[in-house]
């Protein structure tokens, strides 16, 4: 019985560990010493996917009588993704009520002449499997519907309701009051800072309790993106049909969309986006904002308590949160693209976790910053680009005894963007933001947006192996232009 036992328990620890004639360790020379930067004897070389030709589907533009223009390409897939984009923003509310966009963003997808409520409408899509958004940022809004493409028709049809027959009633604007206040106080307390630190370095009036100078004072992209809290209560149905009349025109639209064959998109445009009575009467805008962007920099600051919000038992760390901007080039400018491979190659991110591979491990704001200074939580570089200025800005987290310190260390990195750039580092920035672009560009959604913008900033588009072309020829000697804007 003993016996068995113990040739049954040899027998598992064989199966489980090999014989010794077989077990090799790490630590043993019978493995060959390959790196891991050379191939492997016997493995075919594999081969990779490369940006060398045309897309399968181009991008095309047709523009209207109206100057509405019709932009498309076509996808494989039986889903689509169509909208409206409107050259309207933040930066045009200088001659109204801070906050018309933040509104017009909540009011969306409500009741129209056709459709008695946002029920009837959701209703409406379902039939088609569609979802609807409306996005609103400093320079323009977009109205995007996902849905069946055999659904096209209904989808413009619906798109025009939305857009230009809003019933905009009393009970809908008294509900987008509720819901701006809500927005407004989630922003000042939520644990991520970055949507609030945007928005400070931008504007300067914001009613946030945020008093200072930011980085376009009172002009453009520096008036408020989000409603002020004394204009909750002013913005009415009046208010908002005299700025949707002067910039919700056809010219200033354009009717995108992804997944979908161009002369179907033409037709319904035709047939329902041309020679439409909108809701506020049509005429000529009597006025257009055409301000340029005034760079003027400034100091904000804003001190807050948050000893009392928790997300749950372990209290929110207590931090303090910076950011550092420096004007930089609008995406009409030949230097766009260096500075987005500058962005790329300041990365950065959090000091918790950094993620897998290609995720900015080797940027400088990681090698620099993050793993030399272990009380950094946070440092991560953000561009903002417009069609007149940019920004170039670096977020960072620390303690609050160690602010001196962290403004010295990011100031620091700001000053050194203007030196020597190693051929590794501009090369994993390049193929970094290559891989980023292509990953992003996989998604419907994102391909309409980047037609929708692209056409109705320049009336064209730059297809994705163009931009990839445009990056490989980025060198020290083009980024040198783009880091001599911040010695300036």
């Amino acid at each position: 019985m003993a016996a068995n036992m113990t040739r049954s328990r040899a027998w598992r620890g064989i199966q489980r560990y090999g014989l010794p004639v077989y077990r090799r360790y790490s630590s043993g020379g019978s493995y060959p010493s390959i790196p891991l930067t050379a191939p492997l004897p016997g493995v075919p070389k594999p081969v990779f996917a490369r940006v060398d030709g045309q897309e399968k589907f181009e991008t095309k533009v047709t523009t209207l009588d109206n100057g509405l223009r019709v932009a498309s390409q076509n996808k494989f897939g039986q889903f689509c993704t169509v909208g409206l984009l409107i050259n309207s923003g933040s930066r045009h509310e200088t001659k109204y009520l801070s906050g018309i966009s933040h509104f017009l963003e909540k009011l969306a997808f409500s009741s129209t002449a056709q459709f008695g409520s946002k029920d009837e409408i959701l209703l409406t899509l379902e039939k088609h499997g569609g979802i609807c958004d409306c996005q609103t940022s400093r320079d323009t809004t977009m109205y995007a519907v996902s849905a069946d493409a055999k659904g096209l028709d209904t989808v413009v049809s619906l798109l025009t309701e939305v857009v230009l027959q809003p019933q905009l009633s009393d009970k809908e604007l008294e509900m987008t009051r509720m819901a701006v206040r809500f927005e407004l106080e989630d922003l000042n307390m939520r644990p991520d800072p970055e949507p609030l630190l945007t928005e400070m370095i931008h504007a300067n009036d914001l009613s946030l309790l945020i008093f200072g100078q930011a980085a376009f004072r009172d002009n453009t992209v520096g008036l408020p993106r989000f409603s002020p809290v004394e204009n909750i209560d002013k913005i009415d149905r009046k208010t908002l049909h005299a700025y949707m009349h002067n910039y919700y025109t056809p010219e200033r639209m354009v009717l995108a969309g992804v997944g979908i064959e161009h002369d179907q998109l033409l037709e319904c445009a035709k047939k329902y986006l041309q020679g439409v009575e909108p809701v506020w009467a049509s005429g000529k805008p009597c006025s257009v904002d055409r301000s340029i962007a005034q760079y003027t920099g400034g100091i904000v600051k804003v001190e807050k308590d948050m000893s009392d919000v928790s997300l749950g038992p372990t209290p929110i760390p207590e931090l303090t949160h910076i950011m550092i901007g420096l004007e930089s080039c609008s995406f009409l400018e030949d230097d766009f693209i260096p500075f987005a491979v500058l962005n790329m190659m300041m990365g950065g991110g959090g000091s918790f976790s950094a993620g897998g591979p290609g995720k900015g491990m080797f940027t400088r704001l990681y090698l620099n910053v993050l793993n030399r200074h272990h009380w950094m939580y946070n440092a991560t570089s953000y561009h903002h680009s417009y069609e007149d200025t940019g920004l170039l800005c670096i977020h960072a987290s620390a303690d609050p005894r160690q602010v001196r310190e962290m403004v010295e260390i990011i100031t620091r990195e700001f000053a050194l963007m203007a030196g020597s750039v190693g051929e590794v580092e501009l090369e994993r920035a390049k193929t970094q933001l290559k891989s980023m672009l292509m990953m992003n560009l996989e998604s419907r959604p994102v391909i309409f947006e980047d037609v929708g913008r692209q056409v109705l900033a320049t009336g064209t588009r730059k297809l994705p192996h163009e931009l990839c072309s445009l990056i490989m020829v980025v060198n020290p000697q083009k980024k040198q232009p783009a880091r001599q804007r911040h010695n300036e």
